[in-house]
């Protein structure tokens, strides 16, 4: 089996020792442009077009991350299947960083050391949990393991998905597209953004959908950060609609140095760290479904398999 890689910036020497290691019969190639178009699957991140221009007999890409919206704007073979990264250590990650920014807004860290920096000895108002509930946009692998964690603290959870979800845990209520936004948005005073990046979700999160949320709400974007229009948000900031925001995507990254984000007081900024791609975990999960499709089990079993008219 040859295993084209083909993720600019990334050093390819672990990733080949890795996947080598667990499957000694495949052997990992680099790819540099004219090289001979013989591989059989690609293991990819932010490819270049002349990479699929040149390998079209290809029988499946494999995604080294979850979100696969820059890949599908890439013109690719029909019948090529695209695999993204499920969890793969990514989902612990992220429950850390959202559970960490609810709970400051939650119990009013912020507040806290802003009155630390005034040397002021006062505690906050009592938080209410009865009353207080976190909206969750996207239901897949790394949203699934958000609203396990949010439940551990008991926190009443509000997930928003385009189609009705399989199951869900105690304490977390539905509501299904676009007819159950607003409800959705009027009880989520912590709004999280799990969503993949399709033409749909696009701008979603504008000034139309963030007035909805309660005033005081938070917004924490770690999907996308096209999902957001970001003068909306500032906007609903300073009017004191919005209290605060912790944004981990952006348009454009890294995020220019003269973006308001940088210097507002009420936005957090974090530079794409919320679930980073742990190498052997993913290596792992890439090599079992590269098993898979070796041996012909049908693409439709193979978890994590994208379906481009949906664009996750």
């Amino acid at each position: 089996m040859h295993i084209g890689f083909c993720c600019p910036g990334v050093s390819p020497e672990p990733w080949q020792a890795e996947i080598e290691q667990l499957m000694p019969q495949a052997r990992l190639s680099v790819w540099q442009p004219g090289a001979p178009a013989d591989l059989d699957y690609a293991l990819v991140w932010m490819p270049p077009q002349a990479f699929f221009d040149e390998q079209p007999q290809l029988r499946g890409v494999f995604n080294a991350a979850a979100g696969v919206d820059a890949l599908l704007k890439l013109r690719l073979p029909p019948q090529l299947k695209i695999v993204r990264l499920e969890d793969a250590g990514m989902g612990l990650q992220m429950a850390e960083y959202v559970c960490h920014a609810v709970m400051r807004h939650f119990r009013r860290f912020d507040l806290m050391a802003q009155q630390q920096r005034q040397g002021l000895w006062k505690q906050p108002p009592e938080p209410d949990r009865a009353s207080y509930a976190v909206g969750v946009m996207g239901m897949g692998v790394l949203g699934s393991r958000v609203v396990q964690a949010l439940r551990a603290f008991d926190y009443t959870v509000h997930v928003w998905t385009r189609t009705p979800p399989a199951q869900l845990l105690p304490g977390v209520l539905s509501h299904v597209g676009a007819a159950g936004l607003p409800a959705f948005l009027a009880h989520s005073h912590s709004l999280v953004c799990l969503l993949p990046l399709t033409p749909q979700t696009q701008g979603l999160l504008n000034r139309a959908t963030l007035s909805q949320l309660p005033r005081g709400a938070q917004l924490i974007n770690v999907a996308r950060g096209a999902h957001l229009v970001d003068q909306d948000l500032l906007a609903l900031i300073d009017e004191g609609h919005l209290e605060s925001a912790t944004l981990d995507v952006f348009h454009q990254e890294p995020l220019p140095a003269d973006h308001p984000f940088w210097s507002h007081p009420r936005v957090r900024v974090t530079p794409h760290a919320s679930a980073r791609t742990l190498r052997t975990d993913a290596a792992r999960q890439i090599v079992q479904k590269m098993a898979q499709a070796s041996a012909k089990v049908p693409w439709a079993q193979i978890s994590g398999l994208v379906d481009r008219g949906r664009g996750y």
